[in-house]
């Protein structure tokens, strides 16, 4: 029963994984494009900042510090938030769904599967990227343990930021479009996370509240890991951090319930 179920989801890692591929043109755009858009918008940006306006430091990072930053910034988000649930809305919204109501494979399990597979695209992307700002002298010094201890901690991040899409996804059993909620997610998380500023340009108080929900975990956390520089404590992050996992996990099996009862197939 068990190797039949690992062949299950080996089979849909690897269609997931060869239907991503398929398209040669769009995987090389996905590659080269995090390089291009960090130069023509954060490296021009930060640039023109520090240089255009006279600044020496902000909150105790100098351009290259920041520059820094914002690389390992981009770099957690390659690895742990480039899962959207538009797909998974779509087969709610279109009555898709039906199909994994009788067959032996789960709606939850194909959907974890594709997201593992896509997982794995984005890893490539990552390496490709950081290996590109490393050969450019960005980042002077790679340090293994650090890179370790980061991509463990992105990694959860990135199955975190799933099951957050999918609990967004499965809102298309009462909405009819929700990307509404996708972006608010983002750019909510973005501003709260450290992936416009580094969190030490946030105030006292905001930064105390903000402890106890997981958007600091969510880049700000993985970036200061990544760089050697993090201070807080790390089992506190991670047990935060697992801790709202299990929490949006269970509203996800409550949500799942919730909208199998309203589910009608309309879109078949």
């Amino acid at each position: 029963m068990a190797s039949a179920q690992l062949a299950k989801w080996w089979a849909t890692i690897r269609i997931s994984w060869n239907k991503q591929l398929s398209y040669k043109l769009n995987f090389l755009l996905l590659v080269i494009g995090p390089s291009v858009v960090f130069f023509f918008v954060k490296y021009s940006l930060w640039t023109a900042i520090f240089r255009l306006e006279g600044i020496d430091k902000i909150q105790g990072y100098d351009l290259s510090n920041m520059l820094r930053y914002q690389i390992w910034s981009l770099i957690v988000a390659l690895v742990a938030q480039g899962y959207n649930s538009m797909n998974l809305a779509e087969d709610i919204r279109m009555g898709r769904i039906s199909a994994y109501l009788v067959y032996p494979f789960d709606f939850w399990s194909f959907q974890t599967a594709g997201f593992i597979s896509f997982q794995g695209l984005q890893l490539v992307t990552a390496s490709v990227t950081l290996l590109f700002m490393f050969g450019l002298g960005f980042l002077q010094h790679l340090h293994v343990p650090d890179l370790i201890s980061g991509l463990a901690f992105s990694l959860v991040v990135s199955f975190f930021w799933y099951q957050v899409s999918y609990l967004i996804g499965l809102a298309a059993f009462w909405l009819e479009e929700t990307w509404v909620l996708r972006v608010m997610f983002i750019t909510i998380s973005q501003f709260f996370s450290g992936a416009i500023l580094p969190l030490e340009a946030y105030p006292k108080y905001l930064l105390n509240m903000l402890a106890w929900t997981p958007f600091p975990y969510l880049t700000y956390t993985p970036v200061k890991i990544f760089m050697g520089e993090y201070t807080g404590s790390l089992s506190q992050a991670w047990l935060t951090l697992l801790a709202w996992m299990v929490v949006v996990g269970l509203l996800n099996r409550l949500v799942w319930q919730r909208g199998l009862r309203l589910y009608t197939a309309a879109g078949m």
